[in-house]
């Protein structure tokens, strides 16, 4: 679905990006871990051209969307929705504008089918009784299902979570694990994860791509992740208290 051929970034003169190469298989979840600073967003803003590579390309559904522009490129880009960091909500439309947004900025829908689709996109998120409410009266748990709910309200192939869960409490955080596995079983997507949090990694990924230095060292299965003979990955996992031998692995899919 997506592929990562040999992909390198400079920013600000320093290589945050250094021949990264992988590939986002159709229907998975990809989780991106790694410490601050390794390219884990940079990584998120190539697959839909917010980045350019220096060197190498991106590839998504055949097309090499590193090259694409103009019409091209906006027709590459209805393949994705993308959930913001903190959930990128404007303040002054209430949560059903929020999610309706979309729609009435990008296509000619009649508004009663409009709002259709918002009800049916809160009541998969759980908010479908807080249409009339306003970011400012609601919590950042919910603030991130708003930010999902429209982030899928174009049915899109692929969808790219930035930290999904950072700022939450964990109950919040672990809603959210479960809404983006439901986003997968219930709606088929592609997803790609970004997040610092390993316990959310372990629990939705399909796949972890563990990137520092600006490489990928590690791109497994949750039990082979935690397994992962590389020095940087079981620093990772062990500064967040999980080990080979923890009781955690009882709990990977």
């Amino acid at each position: 679905m997506i592929q990562f051929e040999n992909v390198t970034k400079f920013l600000g003169g320093r290589r945050v990006l250094n021949g990264v190469t992988f590939d986002v298989r159709k229907g998975e979840t990809l989780v991106v871990v790694g410490p601050s600073g390794t390219g884990k967003s940079v990584t998120l803003k190539h697959m839909v051209r917010l980045m350019t590579p220096d060197e190498g390309r991106v590839v998504v559904d055949g097309q090499v969307v590193s090259e694409a522009s103009g019409e091209h490129l906006e027709r590459i880009r209805e393949k994705f929705g993308v959930l913001f960091q903190g959930g990128a909500l404007l303040e002054w439309l209430n949560v059903g504008e929020n999610v309706a947004l979309p729609l009435r900025e990008k296509t000619q829908m009649p508004e009663e089918e409009i709002m259709e689709r918002v009800v049916a996109k809160l009541k998969l998120v759980g908010l479908e009784g807080d249409m009339a409410k306003f970011p400012s009266e609601i919590s950042g748990g919910m603030r991130k299902r708003v930010g999902l709910a429209r982030a899928i309200i174009r049915n899109p192939e692929i969808i790219l979570y930035d930290e999904p869960t950072s700022g939450l409490d964990p109950v919040s955080s672990r809603t959210i694990d479960q809404l983006i596995d439901s986003m997968r079983n219930e709606l088929g997507v592609t997803s790609v994860v970004v997040t610092h949090d390993l316990h959310s990694a372990l629990s939705i990924g399909s796949r972890i791509a563990m990137l520092t230095g600006g490489r990928v060292v590690e791109l497994a299965d949750p039990a082979e992740f935690v397994r992962s003979g590389q020095e940087e990955v079981q620093l990772f996992l062990e500064s967040q208290f999980i080990t080979r031998r923890g009781e955690w692995e009882k709990d990977i899919r």
